[in-house]
């Protein structure tokens, strides 16, 4: 299997789509972002449709819109405007745009399919560079805010005193989901990325009792689904996407029913 150089770039693509998913769905899940997550990558999917269109690859096209999205989103919140209308409204509006793009576009079936449910087995070494620099900098940006993200996830009522610092943290959080969105979506496509970036830190939590643990499981979860996703995937000839949600869902409902069991 791995003397195949698309093996070899897959496995090395979805650990690093596993670590950076693992990491930042520790925060989503501790923010109650989960609908959010599912709305930016709708978004993707007219990002990346958009980039199709003009030319761009669909990697930064996605990464424009979902960053543009999530600041947008982010400024619109308010006391007046409910978080899921604003984010409902954002998402049914980039849906509508991304079918008219795929339509002016005369996009191929192929590249909408790997839009909607990824195209691991298909990534070159280009966009495996890419998605190392796309990785590194959401890394290294966490590692620089981990505090501030921490409690702006875990108690943000208590700690932030400041109304600038608790919006710049918070709109460099929602740019991160952002770029980790964009990124897991060359694993499983737009329409299943809230299976790598909420599922597994929701699975850690029934088991972890600090940060550190919580982030830590949900990297393996995530890295778990996507080994042996990809494995079987390849032995079957089937898409990877479905087995890695199947995995997922599934390591989800065994920590539900273990959490309930002990309880």
């Amino acid at each position: 299997m791995f003397s195949y150089d698309f093996m070899q770039n897959a496995f090395i693509a979805g650990t690093i789509v596993s670590i950076v998913a693992g990491v930042i769905g520790t925060f989503v899940v501790a923010r109650n972002y989960a609908f959010l997550t599912h709305s930016l990558s709708e978004i993707g999917f007219a990002g990346a449709a958009f980039g199709l269109w003009i030319g761009w690859p669909a990697l930064l096209g996605m990464m424009i819109a979902t960053s543009v999205a999530s600041v947008a989103i982010g400024a619109l919140e308010s006391t007046y405007t409910k978080h899921d209308n604003v984010t409902s409204a954002v998402s049914a509006l980039a849906i509508g745009l991304g079918i008219l793009f795929l339509a002016l576009g005369h996009t191929s079936s192929n590249a909408a399919t790997g839009i909607l449910f990824g195209s691991v087995l298909g990534i070159s070494h280009r966009d495996l560079y890419l998605l190392i620099i796309l990785a590194l900098i959401v890394l290294i940006t966490l590692l620089f805010n981990y505090r501030s993200l921490r409690q702006l996830a875990f108690d943000e009522a208590g700690i932030f005193l400041q109304t600038w610092k608790q919006k710049s943290v918070r709109y460099t959080f929602l740019i991160m989901i952002a770029l980790s969105i964009s990124i897991s979506s060359q694993l499983v496509g737009s329409l299943l990325i809230f299976v790598l970036v909420t599922l597994p830190a929701a699975s850690a939590k029934y088991y972890a009792k600090t940060t550190l643990q919580l982030m830590g499981m949900a990297i393996v979860f995530a890295l778990f689904g996507t080994w042996i996703g990809l494995t079987i995937a390849y032995l079957t000839n089937l898409p990877t996407s479905f087995f890695i949600a199947i995995i997922e869902v599934i390591i989800y409902l065994v920590s539900i029913w273990q959490f309930k069991r002990n309880a």
